[in-house]
């Protein structure tokens, strides 16, 4: 079986492509995925992987958000919507994507954010994201916010920003939803 990798925006892919992505997420999240999960995944740039059929056997994708660090605002590549077709996983196919979506982060982000489930963090420390250890809020309509729910599950990976340190605060941009 032959793979390949596409590598588009959001703005560049047809209905199909989209119902195809979301269909695949929904089946690798066991149906637990909300409208606004998916919502977050949308706006930046997507890693879909296919086989000689074109049939989706993973995707994940990149989009911008802002997390202020030491008291300066980062352009973050925050990493969303990864996930492998259940039927086609343990074949390597969740690292082709982090791969491709490591790249863009790497050339375009001061840094690389994302928030793992604990079935998914292995996929990612093995990489080298590394789990943060500080305080993480939002600056949300009212102020800002705590999130110590997050402060488990929060990875990152240094881009064009350098080296960071894993026990500052970070604040992050405030969206719908689950903030992170």
């Amino acid at each position: 079986m032959t793979i390949r990798m596409r590598t588009v925006h959001t703005a560049d892919l047809t209905p199909a492509d989209l119902r195809a992505a979301r269909e695949l997420l929904d089946a690798a999240f066991g149906g637990d995925l909300t409208d606004q999960d998916w919502e977050h995944g949308l706006g930046g740039v997507h890693a879909l992987l296919a086989d000689d059929t074109g049939l989706l056997l993973a995707h994940g994708s990149v989009v911008m958000r802002r997390v202020r660090y030491r008291g300066r605002w980062l352009r973050v590549g925050y990493v969303e919507g990864v996930g492998v077709r259940p039927d086609a996983r343990r074949k390597g196919y969740g690292g082709l994507v982090m791969a491709e979506l490591e790249r863009i982060v790497d050339h375009a982000y001061d840094v690389g954010l994302l928030g793992a489930s604990d079935d998914g963090a292995r996929l990612y420390t093995v990489r080298g994201w590394r789990l943060w250890g500080g305080k993480i809020s939002a600056l949300g309509p009212d102020g800002i916010v705590h999130l110590p729910e997050e402060e488990d599950s929060t990875y990152v990976r240094p881009a064009l920003g350098g080296p960071l340190d894993l026990g500052a605060d970070l604040l992050f941009d405030w969206r719908d939803g689950d903030v992170l």
